[in-house]
This record gives C-alpha cells, sequence and structure tokens, in this order.
C-alpha cells in the first residue's frame, strides 16, 4: 500500500500541494499568537468552521448559486461571438481589417468603466451582469482565436485550396482545430477575468452573489464571513482552470 501511494504523488505534484498548506499553518499560528491582527487576519480555521455555518444555514448556496449562473451564462454570451469572430478575423484578412481597429478601441476600456452604459441598455436586473462579464470574456478569447487562425502552418492552406475545400469544411477543419491551442488560451484568460468581473458588479450593483456577500460583511466587519466569500472565489477559480485544462487534454490529445 505504501509502494502504490509513494508511486502515485511524483515530487513535482507533492511539492505544488505543501505550498497553500504550509502558508494555511503559518497564517493559522501568526493569527492565533496574534502576531498578526486576528480581527483583521482571522485563522483558516474560523473561517472554516464560518464557511460550514453559513453552508448549514442555506445562506452561502443562494449567494454560490447566484453567482454561478450569471457567470455561466455571461461566459456563454461572450465566448461564443467571439470564437465565431476570431474564427472569421482569422480566415478572411477583409474582416479582420475591418473588425481590429473596432476591437482596439473598446478593449482597454475596463468593463466596469462600461456598466453605465450597460444598466442603461440592458436594464437592472440579470441580463445586465450577464453581459457585463460577457464583454469582459469577449476579447481575450476573440483576440486569442484571430492569432491562432493566423499561425496555422501555410501548408494546410494551400491543401484546403488545392482539394477545393468550401467554406463549411475550412471553418471546422482547418481554422477551428488549427486555432483550438491558442483558442483556449484565451478561454482560460477568460474565466479568470469573469470572476473578477462578477465579483466586482455583485459589489456594485447587486443584492445577492459571492461579491455582495464579500462587500456587505466587509462593511458590518464581518471579517469571518468576508473571507468566506474571497476563499469561494479562490476555490471556483482554481476549479474552472483545471476543468479547461481537462478540456484540453480532451480536445487536444497531441498537445
Amino acid at each position: 500500500m505504501f509502494t502504490k501511494w509513494k508511486t502515485s504523488i511524483s515530487i513535482p505534484q507533492l511539492i505544488t500541494i505543501s505550498s497553500p498548506v504550509i502558508l494555511l499553518i503559518v497564517w493559522e499560528v501568526l493569527s492565533q499568537t496574534a502576531i498578526i491582527d486576528p480581527r483583521f487576519f482571522p485563522a483558516p480555521s474560523l473561517i472554516i468552521t464560518t464557511l460550514i455555518d453559513m453552508a448549514k444555514s442555506g445562506e452561502l448556496f443562494d449567494h454560490v448559486s447566484v453567482s454561478l449562473t450569471r457567470i455561466l451564462f455571461g461566459f456563454i454570451l461572450g465566448v461564443v461571438p467571439a470564437i465565431i469572430i476570431g474564427l472569421i478575423m482569422g480566415m478572411y484578412r477583409y474582416f479582420r481589417f475591418f473588425f481590429s481597429p473596432i476591437i482596439m478601441i473598446f478593449m482597454p476600456i475596463p468593463t466596469l468603466a462600461m456598466l453605465p452604459i450597460i444598466l442603461i441598455l440592458f436594464g437592472i436586473g440579470e441580463f445586465s451582469k450577464m453581459m457585463t462579464i460577457a464583454i469582459s470574456v469577449f476579447f481575450p478569447v476573440v483576440i486569442n482565436t484571430a492569432a491562432g487562425v493566423s499561425n496555422i502552418d501555410k501548408i494546410y492552406m494551400d491543401v484546403a485550396k488545392n482539394y477545393q475545400a468550401n467554406a463549411k469544411d475550412f471553418f471546422f477543419k482547418i481554422a477551428l482545430p488549427g486555432a483550438m491551442p491558442v483558442m483556449l488560451e484565451g478561454i482560460q484568460m477568460g474565466q479568470a477575468i469573469a470572476l473578477l468581473t462578477i465579483v466586482a458588479a455583485e459589489m456594485i450593483g447587486a443584492n445577492s452573489g459571492i461579491g455582495y456577500l464579500i462587500w456587505m460583511n466587509y462593511k458590518a466587519f464581518l471579517i469571518p464571513q468576508m473571507f468566506v466569500g474571497l476563499l469561494l472565489i479562490s476555490f471556483f477559480g482554481y476549479l474552472f482552470s483545471l476543468l479547461l485544462r481537462a478540456l484540453e487534454k480532451k480536445l487536444l490529445p497531441w498537445k
């Protein structure tokens, strides 16, 4: 049994696991001994206890389900058009000339700075929060997708032309698979931006969600509850990253 355990975990994996564990232990000791102020940095054990209590009351699941719903639909609303436009930009240079200035104009503007316009266009309901996420996700995905198509080896383009491939075949059999490695990196970046955006958006204009949970507990000086919200964001960011990496291995077994 020891041999199986020994061979199942490599040294790099052990080092990866050890770093957050050491951080939590150091934080626990410093907080328990009041070397750092426990009012502002409560011990991880207290934060976990608070998380369990909030989960038992049902409060936690209400906020988590609301945020995850907003993230999921906002992510889809941003990623799907970004992939389509990015592929078209990479395939046809005149479309690239047309869309590039528009993307370059709007990309530097922080999404939250556009929130008043989003609220004017889509109201103060759930759809405006989803659109806030969609806009923030759109830009890294569209740019990476277009770059992925542009970097496809020219020989594949020549083969498609020689065999007189139609636009549909070129789109699905060359452009999409060829752009996928770079495109997935853009999606990976987009999921991180989506989490940042939803937290900020829920702090500004929402009465539910993880961002709202963090902000309201901060205002009430309920610091352990505030750290529960931060812990949830960290957890979901890591979880989404693992899921996307697993999807990448499935779609790109040769990488």
